[in-house]
């Protein structure tokens, strides 16, 4: 069960208006290291996974989806003054055509999302390593988008996102450590 509260999970600032940049921070809202493929990632694997560990998946993809929130009012503030030549001129003219300003589940190219994104072998050692390093290319990506933005308000928002990522990178790696000790001590999974 899930409490949902009505506020952003960090607060989310722009300075202005940057159509080309929220073209950008799209790749984490529908791209395949993105926010939403993490979320539905690890509360599907969380079903095969044993009771050690199935909490921290469900906590982890639930938060997912907070950031999938906070990129998704990133990307609102970031386009929501603009014009259709301004969408245009950053790239996002076919997205505008086909859903106007509205977010749509897709990548930074236009490419939309699909569920070939969310991995899951099965086994718990397996898709753990596999969470560490949609983690991982996760804050990749996040340091690319600061690197790019000339933006300190929305830098701050995607500073917190990018240190998130490092958290759970960090939890799963905890995680694989208790399955490979429980594996050890010949308690199945």
């Amino acid at each position: 069960m899930w409490i949902y509260e009505k506020k952003l999970q960090y607060p989310v600032r722009v300075s202005m208006c940057n159509p080309r940049m929220a073209k950008f921070l799209i790749e984490q809202y529908g791209g395949a290291d993105g926010e939403l493929a993490a979320a539905l990632r690890y509360l599907n694997q969380r079903y095969t996974l044993p009771d050690k560990v199935k909490g921290l998946l469900t906590d982890i993809g639930t938060e997912e989806f907070a950031h999938l929130e906070m990129i998704a009012t990133m990307v609102y503030k970031l386009t929501k003054d603009a014009s259709p030549e301004e969408l245009k001129a950053a790239g996002l003219g076919a997205h505008y055509a086909n859903h106007d300003k509205a977010l749509f589940y897709e990548n930074a190219a236009g490419v939309p999302w699909t569920a070939s994104y969310i991995q899951a072998k099965g086994d718990p050692i397996a898709d753990l390593y596999e969470d560490i390093a949609a983690e991982e290319k996760a804050r990749a990506t996040y340091q690319w988008l600061i690197d790019m933005s000339d933006d300190p308000d929305l830098n701050d928002g995607l500073k917190f996102l990018r240190e998130r990522e490092v958290v759970h990178s960090q939890r799963f790696r905890e995680a694989v450590e208790i399955l490979k000790d429980y594996r050890d001590q010949k308690r199945f999974f």
